[in-house]
């Protein structure tokens, strides 16, 4: 995870100097399946492209990784761990912009596969001491509250619904997919930063919109995705509550282009839809680190051209 971070801020700070293109997802469709592709440059990272299907036998996951200068494609890598150490990795960058740098204590509504690289990436950017977790289903919460304590060495405790795992907290993650919001938009503190990484359709919401009227900075991973994409935002703008005009790219605020946050009441809120610039750092990580240690299969370059 710390060279998932790692990767992931020099993205955002590559895209915020200029030096990166992002594209939004594209979602062509069949009636029982569709397919999901994403595509990134990072300048001196290569050049790559995730795709994805989705059908009633599950989800499929590829990235294709170019290099940057020459165009060789350089790896195939399967990447369903990838996509969820991609988006802890943005949370965790997020986290270090956004929140307090004394913030001790999380709450995360979720105990899913991507729960798990959330949960992980907070607790490295950020001294936590404690954490609650809540998802419907009780044997669920209690064994992810069992095994990230024993991983992380942080204490997390299962509650009985959403408002005491957020009440008390300093951080929030919500990563369901939900599509009514989670919690009253009224019960954050001030000072509160929140991770939204389960609302990536628009018909997803986790947040009300008094959550999303009461915050003082909103960013996105990918602006012109969160404009079709994300079902928290979409309603307060449909309804007058904010403007796309007030919502601001991560990457401007890791390159120093925009403010963080500027005071300890600050209600912050990062909308992470997941943007394929993650999935590059993370798959040039992957590559380098496979090369070093001779794993994978090396193709033919009859195969890679």
């Amino acid at each position: 995870m710390e060279e998932a971070v790692a990767a992931v801020e020099n993205a955002f700070l590559l895209l915020g100097q200029g030096r990166g293109d992002n594209k939004a997802r594209q979602r062509p469709r069949l009636e029982r399946s569709g397919l999901q592709v994403m595509a990134a440059a990072l300048e001196g990272v290569g050049m790559g492209l995730k795709a994805y299907t989705i059908s009633e036998r599950g989800a499929r996951f590829v990235v294709l990784l170019w290099a940057p200068d020459t165009g060789d494609l350089l790896a195939m890598i399967e990447a369903d761990k990838l996509g969820q150490m991609r988006t802890g990795a943005a949370t965790g960058v997020a986290t270090r912009c956004l929140s307090r740098s004394d913030s001790s204590t999380v709450g995360i509504i979720g105990s899913g596969w991507q729960a798990r690289s959330q949960l992980e990436a907070v607790c490295l950017v950020r001294p936590i001491r404690s954490s609650w977790v809540y998802s419907p289903n009780p044997e669920h919460r209690s064994a992810f509250a069992e095994d990230m304590s024993r991983k992380l060495g942080v204490p997390v405790e299962p509650v009985q619904d959403a408002e005491s795992a957020v009440g008390q907290a300093d951080i929030v993650v919500t990563v369901t997919k939900s599509e009514k919001p989670l919690f009253a938009g009224s019960l954050l503190r001030d000072g509160t930063h929140i991770n939204a990484a389960g609302s990536n359709r628009s018909t997803a919401q986790e947040l009300d919109i008094s959550a999303i009227e009461r915050m003082d900075l909103i960013t996105v991973d990918h602006l012109p995705q969160a404009q079709i994409e994300a079902g928290d935002l979409i309603p307060a703008v449909d309804c007058g509550v904010l403007t796309w005009d007030h919502v601001v790219e991560l990457a401007d605020v890791v390159s120093g282009r925009v403010a963080g946050r500027t005071n300890e009441r600050m209600l912050t809120l990062f909308e992470s839809q997941g943007a394929a610039l993650e999935d590059v750092a993370v798959a040039r990580v992957i590559y380098e680190n496979a090369r070093k240690k001779s794993m994978g299969t090396w193709l033919p370059e009859s195969i890679l051209g």
